[in-house]
């Protein structure tokens, strides 16, 4: 069952810039968010997870930033 209250974080680097993204454990799950938003959830597994942020740490993503 998810949780009603979760305990958000967020990147040092998005604070105070109005590009928070946040994340939050959810039971067996990671919820992720804009706080612009906060009612809207994503939700990944663990798996899931840590695929992306191994593809973020190699760089895979980084064409997506380019204007």
């Amino acid at each position: 069952m998810l949780q009603p209250e979760l305990r958000w974080i967020k990147a040092q680097q998005s604070i105070g810039v109005g590009a928070c993204v946040e994340l939050a454990v959810d039971g067996d799950l990671i919820a992720l968010r804009n706080s612009k938003n906060p009612h809207l959830h994503c939700y990944f597994t663990h798996a899931e997870f840590a695929a992306f942020l191994v593809g973020a740490k190699k760089g895979e993503f980084d064409h997506l930033l380019e204007f």
